[in-house]
């Protein structure tokens, strides 16, 4: 997705903003659970590596190594484990916030499923450090529509960090 090739309306642009804004209310509140009911069974979340490359125009994300590759069940498997004591990455808790901002949103062959494109910025901090982590870039998703309920179908996220400072990786995007 490059453009808008052609404007959907107020309405289902506010429709899918707002499961955008509700994700990111979920993780910030640490409702995981509540997140995971906002994807689709056959959800693809990836995100692979950026690379720096030489050149104008050159593609520097890496095709063959990525951060997360994750299914549904793979992240469900990490969510459950977050409710457990054996979670120490999160204890105590850290403090997170997601912005999403620039929604473009494009229409597909299928009427109940629409392209999004966002950018994300994503800050981090734990305990009583002074440090804050953050990390940016942009977002390509599916979203489908399911019973009446907007979920997200896929997921690409696209860091513009090609190294990236954060602890762990223990976060959702």
């Amino acid at each position: 997705m490059t453009e808008v090739k052609s404007p959907v309306s107020a309405e289902l642009h506010l429709e899918i903003t707002n499961l955008l804004y509700q994700e990111a209310f979920y993780l910030d509140n640490g409702m995981y659970k509540e997140w995971l009911d906002l994807l689709t069974e056959d959800l693809s979340y990836q995100m692979p590596v950026r690379e720096t490359v030489e050149g104008v125009g050159v593609n520097n994300i890496a095709t063959d190594i990525d951060y997360y590759h994750e299914t549904k069940m793979s992240l469900t498997t990490r969510v459950n484990r977050l409710y457990t004591k054996s979670a120490w990455v999160e204890n105590p808790a850290t403090r997170q916030r997601h912005f999403v901002s620039n929604i473009m949103i494009e229409e597909t062959s299928n009427p109940n499923e629409y392209k999004v494109r966002s950018y994300f910025l994503f800050k981090r901090s734990r305990g009583s450090h002074h440090e804050v982590e953050q990390l940016f870039g942009e977002r390509h998703d599916l979203v489908r529509k399911v019973n009446s309920q907007w979920k997200i179908a896929k997921r690409f996220i696209k860091p513009d960090q090609a190294v990236i400072t954060t602890m762990n990786m223990s976060m959702f995007l």
